[in-house]
């Protein structure tokens, strides 16, 4: 049955690719597609979702920062502009980064293994993390990058023509290249191609939850589980990612956690331990978390990496907490990558860094034990 749906739906998008090139598709929730006609920066701006006039000015109402805008004033992301009393998003089909990635990369570890996804970012972040790694492309705007046209279109025809299985929307901040993101997981879903969002999750209820109905799955950076510390290592607040992660599950999609354990910042344990009884205690117990290693970057590169040690505590918590599948990141050859069940303990899939080297999980259950084992397999 779903096999059938698949050649359905790809029929229709061969459809609705025809209506983009006739600039004749409009996509739920803003306006009119078209294709671009050169290099000129206004091809890639399309009217913003999620604005709102005020007294004060344009709102824009996708992300908690929430900017307030006068006349050609830019969001905190970079990528949003009054013009003419509208606003705009910039970052529309001119990303700056294109990749094919293996799906371990997001980290996926429990959806579609061994599959590869095609991977798009533009620049722009709503956050300004001290150790972004790919600070290059998320604290600046798609003006200052080298980007290349690729419209929702042909995202999802390079995607097909790769072999892909899935478009990942992922590098910098999805959430800043919102309009984007939702118009290309649209037609994607229509070609039987799943969605995924590497996100620091910081996203308004009510554009999340549009989001999560083109949205598969979904890798979710909690960055903190201490509000001062959310603010002064990201600029941003921790209670509405903790929302961000509900609206995700309630909807149906299939959620990862990372935990970046950076030195001195967030490697408290008595933190982690809380991070990890409110994930419990919240219905998260199920949900696969990765604790990461953090690598010198950025405004941090005085800081060491992140001891292996603290890695193993960390997990060691999270599991005495309750949580079933817990991994470790950045960390080369770990067996602590391995994905094993959670009853009996038998190896299902073992991780060579983002290659999978075995996968004896029986369907979707434990070879051994039968345990079903969380996550989307196929």
């Amino acid at each position: 049955m779903e096999r059938r749906e698949s050649k359905i739906n790809k029929r229709k998008f061969i459809k609705q690719c025809a209506a983009l090139s006739a600039g004749m598709l409009c996509l739920p929730g803003h306006g009119l597609l078209a294709g671009t006609t050169g290099e000129d920066q206004n091809d890639f701006r399309r009217e913003a979702m999620f604005q709102e006039k005020t007294a004060r000015g344009t709102m824009c109402r996708i992300c908690p920062n929430e900017c307030v805008l006068q006349e050609g004033e830019l969001s905190q992301c970079r990528n949003r502009k009054v013009i003419r009393s509208v606003l705009y998003t910039l970052a529309y089909g001119n990303p700056c980064s294109v990749n094919v990635d293996p799906i371990e990369k997001k980290p996926l570890y429990h959806f579609l293994p061994g599959t590869r996804a095609f991977s798009i970012a533009t620049a722009g972040c709503n956050l300004a993390c001290l150790n972004c790694q790919n600070w290059t492309i998320s604290q600046t705007g798609p003006d200052k990058t080298r980007n290349i046209s690729l419209m929702p279109d042909k995202v999802v025809t390079e995607c097909l023509s790769k072999n892909c299985s899935s478009i990942a929307y992922t590098y910098s901040e999805p959430v800043t290249f919102y309009e984007y993101a939702f118009d290309t997981a649209f037609l994607a879903k229509q070609a039987g191609i799943r969605n995924v969002f590497k996100s620091n999750g910081y996203i308004n209820p009510e554009p999340l939850r549009k989001l999560c109905t083109v949205i598969d799955a979904a890798n979710i950076d909690l960055k903190s589980f201490n509000d001062s510390t959310y603010l002064r290592l990201s600029g941003g607040k921790l209670q509405p990612v903790l929302d961000s992660l509900r609206i995700y599950r309630d909807m149906g999609v299939w959620l990862e956690i990372t935990n970046l354990i950076v030195p001195g910042w967030t490697d408290d344990m008595d933190e982690i331990k809380k991070m990890c009884n409110w994930l419990v205690k919240n219905g998260f117990s199920n949900t696969p978390i990765h604790f990461s290693r953090f690598h010198p970057t950025y405004k941090l590169e005085q800081l060491p990496p992140t001891p292996v040690e603290a890695l193993n505590a960390a997990v060691k918590i999270a599991r005495d907490e309750g949580l079933q599948y817990v991994y470790t990141g950045n960390v080369p050859g770990n067996e602590l990558s391995n994905t094993k069940c959670p009853d009996c303990g038998t190896q299902l899939i073992v991780r060579q860094g983002y290659r999978i080297v075995a996968n004896t999980l029986a369907g979707k259950k434990c070879s051994k034990c039968g345990k079903v084992i969380d996550g989307i397999w196929s």
